[in-house]
């Protein structure tokens, strides 16, 4: 079996849905309390032994780029005051050279479009892929419980969660097969079915490892949703002559890329953090009573 090295990060989307915000500041970096939230998935990346991430970007992306890079005047500055926690913090995040690559992704052309991208960086190897809007909390990374369901059954892996069955319209959703390892193996995948035709209530959440024969297919796929070159479509293909797994994540994954995900993923991460989260468990408190038994929140000047 072929060891997993390299991992996929596409960065490369308008995050519309959080303008005027994201109008110069990529999605990708607002933070969640105080990392930004491509920095949960390249964290949970190296957590579960990947050694080298490929970031599809696009235009405005160069932030990104920045903030894994080396800044010299910072560090001689945090050095020259005395900071010495701030310059773990950033010390920490930087990557050994020669095992981040940036490649650009021209045109909003879809998520497959966005992976096939990246294809002759990863060359003829299997890949995790993380999406960076999806960041994880649990006792392991999300994509670590992928990797250990990858080691048992080799071929194709998504990680999932269970939604209410009502919701299964919002999710792309798998069947349930036999079980392997930890997970089980996967008899469909299906695209926002409806509760009546949904073949279970495990949805993918997005964490993968995936085969190479994958560029193949999404050099041939044709657009779909949204006139745009799908994933799903070409994992349904793939899944024709390779096999697919699920491995249940227990933990927790937060949407940051819509707003109601992104203030919930704040409040949660701050309620986590034991340096912070009894100087905001307090007003987060008082806030939500007021909401609760007026509607509206009064705040204090």
């Amino acid at each position: 079996m072929t060891k997993v090295r390299k991992a996929v990060i596409p960065v490369a989307g308008l995050g519309t849905r959080f303008l005027p915000a994201t109008k110069a500041m990529p999605k990708e970096m607002l933070t969640v309390v105080d990392r930004p939230v491509v920095q949960y998935a390249v964290d949970e990346a190296h957590a579960a032994g990947i050694e080298h991430i490929v970031f599809v970007t696009g235009r405005n992306k160069h932030v990104i780029e920045d903030h894994f890079d080396i800044q010299p005047e910072l560090i001689e500055t945090l050095e020259r005051a005395g900071k010495t926690a701030q310059l773990e913090a950033v010390r920490g995040i930087q990557p050994k050279a020669g095992t981040v690559s940036f490649t650009r992704q021209q045109a909003p052309h879809g998520l497959g479009h966005a992976v096939w991208c990246a294809r002759d960086i990863i060359g003829n190897e299997p890949f995790a892929l993380l999406l960076p809007d999806m960041v994880s909390y649990g006792e392991r990374g999300c994509l670590s419980v992928a990797m250990d369901l990858y080691e048992q059954s080799g071929g194709n892996v998504v990680t999932v969660e269970q939604c209410d069955p009502t919701q299964t319209k919002s999710y792309g959703i798998v069947g349930k097969g036999e079980p392997v390892g930890e997970g089980f193996a996967i008899t469909e995948m299906v695209e926002k079915p409806e509760p009546k035709d949904a073949p279970s209530n495990h949805y993918i959440n997005g964490r993968y490892i995936l085969q190479p024969e994958i560029f193949g297919i999404l050099e041939t796929q044709a657009r779909g949703a949204g006139d745009e070159i799908q994933l799903t479509d070409a994992m349904l293909r793939l899944s024709e002559y390779q096999s697919f797994y699920a491995a249940p994540f227990a933990g927790r994954m937060f949407d940051t890329g819509s707003k109601e995900g992104f203030i919930e993923a704040n409040v949660a991460f701050a309620l986590m953090r034991p340096d912070i989260r009894d100087r905001v468990l307090g007003p987060i408190s008082d806030l939500v009573a007021q909401a609760r038994s007026s509607g509206a929140v009064k705040l204090s000047a």
